[in-house]
């Protein structure tokens, strides 16, 4: 089975204009180029990009998460429309509360739409919790946000919450007929390379 390679890495100046297009495409424009480029030199700021192919020409979702004291507030999650119910939205996620407990933060939280059902689905999968709402938070559609909170990324069980994710996550990519090289030691600084062409065999 020919799989396609996905990569995972953070976001560089270079790669700002694909992440405005991308955030056009799926969010209608939230952040500019100059939003993106600021957030890329924020000393508080992690943004992750979720690329396809073998020299990641194919961007396919973002992540960025602020780093609060010992709070990750996450603030963007996003995958193309087109590849969207596969499993990149959970590798994302994934990803970015693994940087949250690799930079010992003690917990995460975000704000998600009331009416994106997909999206709330996702995070209590992922184990936040519902905890407060912001009424008519959104400037267009006047809807309301959901807070939700999640604690203890630096317990036991989340360490062992996040090996069980990874493995699911990695299972549905395959399905998917994607392959994420990076299943055991994740490290959003690596990227890939050919080597790992080897293995496409294993989806």
């Amino acid at each position: 089975m020919t799989c396609s390679i996905l990569s995972l890495k953070p976001l560089a100046i270079a790669d700002a204009p694909a992440a405005v297009a991308l955030d056009q495409l799926s969010l209608g424009g939230l952040w500019s180029l100059d939003g993106y480029q600021r957030e890329i030199e924020s000393p508080n700021s992690e943004l992750l990009l979720l690329c396809a192919g073998p020299k990641s020409v194919l961007p396919l979702g973002l992540g960025c998460l602020w780093r609060i004291v010992d709070e990750a507030h996450i603030t963007l999650l996003l995958v193309h429309p087109d590849y969207q119910r596969q499993g990149l939205g959970q590798l994302l996620l994934w990803a970015l509360l693994v940087k949250a407990k690799q930079q010992q933060m003690a917990r995460a939280t975000l704000e998600v739409r009331a009416g994106n059902e997909a999206a709330i689905a996702l995070y209590q999968k992922f184990g936040f919790a519902e905890v407060g709402r912001r009424r008519g938070y959104y400037q267009t559609t006047r809807e309301d946000a959901l807070i939700f909170w999640r604690p203890g990324l630096q317990t036991p069980p989340f360490a062992l919450e996040l090996d069980a994710w990874q493995a699911q996550i990695t299972t549905r990519l395959r399905a998917q007929g994607w392959h994420w090289p990076i299943e055991m030691n994740f490290d959003p600084s690596v990227t890939p390379d050919a080597s790992r062409e080897a293995n496409d065999s294993d989806c």
